[in-house]
């Protein structure tokens, strides 16, 4: 049967698509942490109050890339390259979405206005990212392999988006509210797109990898596309709405040290 589960495990089982698929999340991870330090260096004098939770945020994405390399080294294996068709940061900057590294790299401060980018393309991706990881946690937080690093960074996204969230909603309240919404719609989606188009990529990877003949890879495509067509078609409004989270100050706080493995 074709289920999440049963793929993952398929994934896991096999050296190859394993290191494929940590070398993958490793890399997302690593970027998305050096991103946040770049924000934090360079946030508007208005904004400086930020500056520990972006450093918080991307500390905690440091971290995670740490996390899947150590995972990598536990079995023996090294990373490989990116394929740059699965390369979900890069792709969603070529669509304009988030920060440029361009603008980054510079040591010009950022605008207000680019800070509610940031928060906003933060809030779609993290939804994207604490999805996957609650499933993740469902079908294999108790892994013996796995499921400790799962755990991990599972809670840490849960934390990443409730930031978001308080945040985005302390500046709607100051009057950036129609600015916010109007980002937050044109982040998600283009985001379902680039999530379609990845996910599409990853598994011609495995496909190939893993062996899978063409009528687990046609349906395995057709679900891919039937989620975007749902996500096109209003799933995408889960991503835009904001709520006072449960978690507030989620990121008030010093990161936590990646787990032992």
């Amino acid at each position: 049967m074709l289920s999440a589960r049963s793929l993952f495990q398929e994934i896991i089982d096999n050296d190859d698509s394993y290191r494929l698929f940590c070398s993958i999340a490793a890399s997302g991870e690593a970027q998305g942490g050096w991103e946040n330090a770049r924000i934090a260096a360079l946030l508007p004098e208005s904004m400086r109050d930020l500056a520990p939770k972006v450093t918080r945020h991307g500390a905690d994405e440091d971290k995670h890339g740490r996390i899947f390399t150590a995972l990598l080294k536990k079995r023996g294996l090294e990373p490989v390259p990116v394929p740059p068709e699965t390369d979900y940061t890069m792709l969603l900057e070529q669509r304009g979405i988030g920060l440029t590294h361009e603008k980054l790299r510079r040591d010009r401060p950022l605008a207000e206005e680019d800070i509610l980018v940031y928060l906003s393309h933060s809030r779609v991706t993290e939804q994207r990212a604490a999805d996957q990881m609650d499933m993740l946690v469902k079908f294999f937080g108790d892994h013996p392999e796995v499921g400790k690093a799962i755990r991990q960074i599972c809670d840490d996204e849960e934390n990443h988006l409730a930031y978001c969230h308080e945040e985005l909603l302390s500046l709607a309240y100051a009057g950036h509210g129609r600015a916010i919404q109007r980002t937050l719609r044109q982040c998600a989606l283009a985001e379902i797109a680039v999530y379609r188009d990845v996910s599409l990529a990853v598994m011609d990877h495995m496909g190939r990898i893993l062996k899978w003949p063409a009528a687990k890879r046609t349906a395995l495509s057709l679900g891919i596309r039937g989620m975007y067509a749902y996500e096109r078609a209003g799933g995408w409004r889960r991503m835009v709405a904001l709520r006072m989270p449960e978690r507030r100050n989620a990121l008030g706080g010093p990161a936590e040290p990646a787990p032992a493995y």
